[in-house]
């Protein structure tokens, strides 16, 4: 097992040797935009999480944060989406205007919405590749091999998502929805914080929510996640000055940690039956449910408290983002969209090999980092497709 983990590793290694060059870049970098590579590699190791979380049974799923606490990688994906909308967006609409801001966000929540089909698509033919009925009810794609036409129509409007494809609708909306974000954050940025919070506020107190077909919501409620969109782009604006004492202060720091260690006790007893008895009845009768449609607030706190600590320990020009495995990182945070439905085909192939073929240990090893090899060489050819690329006419 030792030398096939060390044989995939190489392989990694090898994938990104030759981009040394491109990780000698500063930690802020862009063509009038400034784009913060931490960014990019948060959003990448997120990819990496992802993939993995999405195997069921892979062993190596206790590496990602899922395991250690009540958020997980969607949270930190979701913040620095709204982040980086704000730095492109931001940034070209004092140059170039409003038209142009409403025009790249549309054509942005087009390009989420055509990559969401096109997934469905390369979904349901894997599925049907691998056996068609022993994975329908695993992956929410029974209705669809009994009904397609309807599952079709109803996914087109958004309305259905096969397990997996759920964050993606919630991503469009969110980007065609931010040109009226920054109106509101450029008018006044504390009352379309408020604002955004007041809607967060009634989904936890009425359950608000978006329908979904042919029963229930939308996993990712868009109405509950916008607050940590909207927060994203008001902390990459406004927010990062006036924030700044407060995360820099020690006594914060120290809460954080707190909140951590007692969410990581929480999380731990999930899994481990002897850690239970740690967690009292009342307090039990207190946090839970922990939900994540509704981005539940013990989970939006833990997201915060793990974001003041990891921007205490990852300082802007940290020299890790010259590493070769960082710059894979960055690499995948690049191209998170194509990155993303890659990996949601991979872990599904993943999820058929260990059952399939075999689920020992050394298997689920060749699978994570195959896998994570594959979304790197995706990541870098499409970088470099993109830096060869010349704007201009294309032929039909």
């Amino acid at each position: 097992m030792r030398s096939e983990i060390r044989r995939w590793t190489r392989l990694i290694e090898a994938l990104t040797n030759h981009l040394r060059g491109a990780g000698q870049a500063p930690a802020v970098q862009g063509d009038g935009d400034r784009r913060d590579l931490r960014l990019d590699a948060c959003r990448g190791l997120a990819l990496w999480f992802i993939f993995i979380d999405h195997i069921p049974g892979d062993a190596f799923g206790w590496l990602t944060l899922r395991n250690y606490g009540f958020s997980d990688t969607t949270e930190a994906f979701v913040f620095v989406s709204g982040y980086t909308c704000m730095l492109a967006y931001g940034g070209a609409l004092r140059a170039q205007g409003w038209p142009t801001i409403v025009a790249r966000s549309l054509r942005r929540g087009f390009e989420i919405y055509a990559a969401f089909l096109l997934l469905l698509i390369g979904y349901f033919v894997l599925i049907w590749l691998a056996g068609g009925g022993r994975y329908i009810d695993d992956t929410n794609t029974r209705v669809f091999f009994e009904n397609p036409g309807a599952a079709l129509i109803h996914a087109v409007v958004l309305q259905y998502t096969p397990v997996n494809t759920d964050i993606l609708p919630t991503f469009a909306l969110l980007h065609l929805a931010f040109p009226v974000v920054l109106w509101l954050l450029i008018r006044n940025a504390a009352v379309a914080l408020a604002l955004s919070f007041l809607l967060y506020l009634m989904v936890q107190l009425f359950s608000w929510h978006v329908p979904a077909w042919p029963g229930g919501e939308w996993y990712f409620n868009p109405l509950a996640w916008q607050f940590l969109f909207v927060f994203g782009a008001w902390y990459a604006d406004a927010g990062a000055g006036r924030l700044k004492a407060i995360a820099q202060s020690r006594a914060v720091l120290w809460l954080a940690l707190i909140y951590l260690v007692l969410s990581l006790v929480v999380a731990l007893s999930w899994q481990i039956e002897p850690l239970r008895w740690l967690i009292p009845d009342m307090v039990s009768g207190l946090i839970y449910p922990i939900d994540k449609s509704h981005l539940a607030p013990l989970r939006l706190a833990h997201f915060l408290a793990l974001a003041v600590v990891v921007s205490r320990l990852m300082p802007h020009d940290w020299h890790g983002l010259m590493k070769p495995w960082m710059t894979a990182m960055i690499r995948c945070g690049e191209n998170s969209l194509a990155v993303f439905c890659l990996s949601i085909l991979l872990s599904f192939a993943g999820e058929v090999i260990l059952q399939e073929i075999s689920g020992s240990i050394a298997m689920q090893a060749a699978v994570t980092l195959a896998g994570i090899a594959l979304m790197i060489a995706a990541a870098t050819l499409m970088t470099w497709e993109a830096r060869l690329d010349r704007r201009g006419p294309k032929l039909f």
